[in-house]
Parts: structure tokens; C-alpha cells; sequence
């Protein structure tokens, strides 16, 4: 049974000619008297493809039912997949780089997630609005260089790089945004 162009949203996962796709952008334009015009972008899950669709308020589309779970993180294998583990039944499954590589950065080893299948197969991850991790390198700050905004290299425990302010030395915790991967503020734990 299909959606509505009308109710279909950003970030959801739909079914098009045997593959997903995930909106990554939706437009609803009304020009002039004419009728609506629902514009999206959409990436394949499995090879990464972008397409453009332009539907009609009519038109119905097939949204994917998802399934999500709790999994451990277990390591990284060294053709860049990521391996976890499902916390219920403890089967252990494995997800593309290319499909989550740029949120691995914020997760360390044996940290739970929350994965996205669809049937059997996963396909994303699902993380907290920010992360709070270590920052294992840091570059010294040269004094006089604190009159502004000024900021400064980094790595955090995970390998992820970022830009911090100069106060911030190896061996803090921070808080950074997994939207943005922007430095958001020291942390206490």
C-alpha cells in the first residue's frame, strides 16, 4: 500500500524499482494557479545513486517498512565495514562504509546504537543529537592567539577529527554534535 506524494517526508526510506532510497531533500511548490508539485531527492541505500523525482499530490509512492534494534559496536574489519552485534539474540551482522561511514566517527567500540533493518538486511544507524568522547590529540595554542574565536585542530578517541577552541587540551572531554560534527562545549563525566 503506497503514500501520498503530499505525506511523505525528509529522511524517510522508500521502495523504487527493487532498491531504497532515502529522501534527502523534499520540496512542495504550488506555482502560480497551477497545481502542487512535490520535488525530492533520493540516494540509493545500496549503490549510493542520487535521483531527482517530480510527483504530482497525486501521485502514491511506496514507503519501506523499517524495523529498528538495539546492537553493539564491535570493530572495524579492514575493508572499512563496520561489525556489530545484536544485543537480543547476539548474531553479528555487518554494515557498509558507505553507508554509515560518516556517523562511525562518533561511535567507540562496544558502544550500543540503534540500528535500522529493513526485513533482514540493515541498513543505517541511528545516533543521539551529540556524543560526548575524548580528545586524544590536540595542537598547543600560541599565546596572543585568544582574542577571537580562533580554533584549533583536533582528534577525538574514535579518530574523528574537529575544530575546538585553544582552551581545549588532550585528555578532555567534549561534546560535539552528530549532526554537524561542530565542537559544542566541554563535558563533565
Amino acid at each position: 500500500m503506497g503514500s501520498r506524494a503530499t505525506e511523505i517526508r525528509k529522511g524517510q526510506v522508500l521502495e523504487h524499482n527493487d532498491d531504497l532510497f532515502v529522501i534527502t531533500d523534499y520540496e512542495h511548490r504550488t506555482p502560480g494557479n497551477l497545481r502542487a508539485i512535490i520535488q525530492i531527492k533520493i540516494k540509493s541505500l545500496t549503490t549510493g545513486q542520487a535521483l531527482s523525482m517530480r510527483l504530482s499530490a497525486s501521485d502514491s509512492v511506496e514507503v519501506a517498512y523499517l524495523d529498528k534494534k538495539k546492537a553493539e559496536y564491535l570493530y572495524e574489519e579492514s575493508n572499512g565495514d563496520f561489525v556489530f552485534m545484536d544485543s537480543e539474540n547476539y548474531e553479528q551482522f555487518h554494515l557498509r562504509k558507505d553507508l554509515v561511514g560518516e556517523k562511525m566517527g562518533f561511535v567507540k567500540p562496544n558502544e550500543q546504537v540503534e540500528v535500522t533493518f529493513h526485513g533482514t538486511t540493515p541498513i543505517d544507524i541511528a545516533l543521539p543529537p551529540s556524543v560526548v568522547l575524548e580528545v586524544t590529540e590536540a595542537e598547543f595554542a600560541v599565546k596572543g592567539n585568544t582574542a577571537t574565536n580562533v580554533k584549533k585542530d583536533a582528534v577525538l578517541e574514535t579518530g574523528q577529527p574537529i575544530k575546538v577552541p585553544l582552551h581545549i587540551k588532550a585528555g578532555e572531554l567534549v561534546k560535539v554534535s552528530t549532526d554537524t560534527g561542530e565542537f559544542m562545549g566541554r563535558a563533565k563525566e
